[in-house]
């Protein structure tokens, strides 16, 4: 029988296979996706790499209690085994397998497309995706990538308080998360992230949008803001209310010291994401930004390398400067060489 948003979800799939993708003939993917997620999305994509000619399997699977390398030993064997060997994996888990050991074999390979849309349900992925023009996200994050790979000093301010300033390192990359056609991690469109240099982030974040850490530390919409004190990258105090103890408390549970450092800051620029709660539409909500810390993935080229979890924060309606030049001002594009790209994308 019919469900909600066939058409959408359909189409939402085939830009995932062969436009993102680029699934070819023969290659091997694998779709993973937890007993806790919406299951049409997951299916609608295999058939779409059926239809190319790829050989398809999905991975349905218990959902594990939290992220990384904390659920290493809750997951089937099985699925550890497959997923370095694929040629193509597209997660959907609710609770995410990034980070954790078979994802590391897997991006070590050279060969596995790796395209993370967890926790995409048939209602995101239609307004994150299928209503996406992919073309014109193309060209407007190819040139905030380009503004941003010049940019040396940055700082960063939100209305709730953020106000962090930190230094480039222009041998390292700035991720332009849209296609997922080579080989290594990708992530759901809308997403420009990258790694400062460590010890030249200081200042203060504030999330006032949403916090997850996996399992009982996805706190998801904030009704209280958390405020870090950042000194030379490292995290050296946690400051608010229920929201701000429960994060010390869940560091602390953690016992890696390697969890307090900042790992990247990210932009959030897809037209179709709302703050949810699900920190992978929430970090590209248009015009915040986004600061993980722990776990550093081996793509942003930084010196922290691995960590036993990772955990993000949303910072809503941000001002940056690059250089001292306004890009964006309480969340609105204001660059002169982005204006025009915003306003034909409905920004």
């Amino acid at each position: 029988m019919a469900g909600m948003l066939e058409f959408e979800v359909a189409k939402a799939a085939y830009l995932v296979v062969t436009e993102l993708c680029k699934v070819k003939r023969g290659e091997s993917v694998l779709i993973t996706v937890d007993s806790a997620m919406d299951f049409k999305p997951a299916e609608e994509t295999a058939k779409a790499a059926e239809a190319v000619g790829a050989k398809v399997m999905v991975a349905w699977h218990s959902t594990p209690r939290g992220y990384g390398k904390v659920a290493d030993d809750q997951l089937p064997e099985p699925l550890k085994a497959a997923i370095p060997a694929s040629d193509v994996w597209i997660e959907f888990n609710n609770q995410w397998l990034l980070y954790n050991t078979a994802w590391t074999k897997a991006m070590a390979t050279g060969r596995t497309r790796y395209l993370f849309l967890g926790g995409l349900d048939r209602e995101r992925i239609t307004r994150c995706i299928a209503r996406i023009e992919i073309d014109l996200q193309e060209k407007f994050q190819n040139k905030v990538v380009e503004l941003t790979k010049k940019a040396r000093k940055m700082r960063i301010t939100t209305p709730a308080g953020t106000d962090v300033s930190f230094e480039n390192v222009p041998e390292r990359p700035v991720t332009n998360e849209l296609r997922a056609d080579t080989p290594g991690p990708h992530f759901l469109l809308g997403q420009i992230g990258w790694a400062p240099l460590e010890e030249s982030i200081n200042g203060v974040i504030v999330f006032d949008g949403s916090f997850s850490g996996g399992g009982e530390a996805d706190l998801g919409v904030l009704a209280h803001p958390i405020e870090l004190v950042v000194k030379e990258g490292r995290i050296i105090e946690i400051r608010g209310q229920e929201e701000a103890k429960f994060l010390r408390r869940w560091l602390e549970k953690l016992n890696d010291p390697r969890m307090y450092y900042l790992a990247h800051v990210c932009y959030g620029f897809n037209p179709g994401a709302k703050l949810s709660g699900l920190c992978t539409e929430d970090e590209r909500v248009w015009g915040s930004t986004e600061w993980g810390f722990g776990y550093q993935g081996p793509a942003f080229k930084g010196k922290l390398g691995e960590a036993v979890s990772h955990a993000d924060g949303i910072c809503l309606n941000s001002t940056v400067w690059i250089d001292g030049e306004l890009l964006l001002e309480e969340g609105k594009v204001v660059h002169p060489e982005l204006v025009d790209l915003a306003r034909a994308m409905g920004k």
